[in-house]
């Protein structure tokens, strides 16, 4: 839609009221304000809402893989066969063994449960970056060393170079019955993850280690999986489903963390529909801010009309004042949102030393901290969304303006 000098002159001449109608300008201002809240509010939590989803997929995802090959009763027997046929099964990009038990770990009287999980030398490499403190070089097979979570090293007060016991329920057994094995080991690093309950509770050993502490020989428990396409890992996974059948079973990620996942996706899409309300809340003082410029102009309308203004400029006029209101608000939101998006953990650490409160505590929100992701696609149709709900809000006044008679205004003046 474009404007001539003529009604562009206007249009920012209505768009800045003067001192008699300064109410009007007053609503107005309220009206930008609200479209730039409801944007900046749908930007932010929508962003985070990507963000808690990729980093929550990322980290799951990183630790476990795709899909977790686990065999009826705990032990993979044959394992080294059927590690060859996942690793040569089309769309596989990564398999490896892997074991995981539930134990009891002590340290100074302090008793926490664990999650004993013996990975290759490989796997345990991809924890390097995640390391705080102490060497995963001293994780050797036949060793005492370990490496735990930062929560479990916190909640049992065990640093690097202390030594902790595990305890395996299944030890030896003797006239009085079963004595659960304890085997003391050293702590040679402490890593952190960034997913509570995988920092609280695991212990990571070479999977030689693991098998001489579950006593179960040559076998493993599970077999980890990596795809070359997340979405898709139940049908990469079929043909090999098949050949297991009676074996293992194969749970993809999908169907591990399937509520979680699935609750995220209705919170997102919840969120996103009472957010939008919020715009269209907004719009509607852009419309009533309108109408009562309308009504406050019409003498002025009037004396346009018999000037030579037609009813199209005087449509385009006032579309283009209140379209400017909500395109100056959706552009401030998204500015405003952006920033905070930037910003947003020294907000949250703000506003928790205000309110005294903890407002990201990490075994809710699994995360240590507030993720954010923002969306191009999505941000583009929230701006749309609020550009297409002020544009239709200002069509009522602009009809209105435009269907003024001269002559009945002007009849007694």
């Amino acid at each position: 839609m474009i404007l001539s000098p003529f009604e562009w002159t206007i249009a920012k001449r209505y768009m800045l009221p003067g001192k008699g109608e300064r109410f009007i300008a007053l609503v107005a201002g309220i009206s930008l304000v609200a479209v730039m809240l409801g944007v900046w509010a749908l930007v932010i939590v929508m962003s985070v809402m990507n963000g808690f989803r990729a980093e929550l997929f990322d980290k799951i995802v990183g630790l476990n893989g795709h899909a977790i090959i686990q065999a009826y009763g705990g032990r993979l027997e044959d394992w080294q066969d059927v590690l060859k046929e996942v690793r040569a099964t089309p769309g596989v990009t990564r398999a490896s063994p892997l074991i995981e038990q539930p134990l009891l770990a002590s340290f100074n009287g302090r008793v926490e449960a664990i999650l004993v999980r013996g990975n290759t030398a490989s796997d345990i490499e991809r924890l390097r970056d995640k390391v705080q403190a102490g060497n995963l070089d001293e994780l050797k097979v036949g060793g005492d060393n370990v490496a735990i979570g930062s929560q479990l090293a916190q909640n049992l007060g065990a640093r690097v170079g202390d030594v902790i016991t595990v305890i395996n329920p299944q030890g030896r057994s003797t006239p009085f019955g079963t004595v659960p094995r304890q085997i003391a080991y050293r702590v040679a690093a402490i890593f952190e993850i960034g997913v509570y309950d995988y920092d609280s509770a695991f212990v990571v050993m070479p999977i030689p280690n693991a098998q001489t502490l579950l006593l179960t020989g040559d076998t493993i428990g599970m077999i980890e999986v990596t795809t070359n396409d997340p979405d898709h890992v139940d049908r990469i996974l079929a043909p090999l489903q098949r050949k297991l059948a009676g074996r293992a079973i194969i749970n993809d990620w999908k169907t591990i963390n399937a509520s979680l996942f699935e609750a995220l996706a209705v919170e997102r899409v919840v969120m996103f529909v009472v957010l939008s309300i919020i715009v269209l809340v907004a719009v509607f003082n852009i419309l009533s801010s309108l109408i009562m410029l309308v009504r406050a102009k019409t003498r002025d309308i009037a004396i346009l009309r018999t000037m030579g203004a037609t009813r199209r400029s005087l449509l385009k006029v006032f579309v283009t004042t209140g379209f400017c209101i909500g395109a100056l608000g959706t552009v401030s939101g998204l500015a405003l949102g952006l920033v905070s998006l930037y910003f947003r953990q020294p907000i949250v650490h703000g506003v928790e030393r205000m309110t005294g409160q903890n407002l990201w505590d990490p075994s809710i929100r699994f995360l240590t901290e507030l993720p954010s992701r923002p969306d191009p696609v999505e941000i583009a149709v929230i701006c749309i969304m609020a550009l297409v709900f002020s544009f239709l809000a200002t069509l009522y006044p602009a009809f209105k303006a435009a269907s003024t008679d001269p002559v009945q205004v002007l009849r007694y003046e």
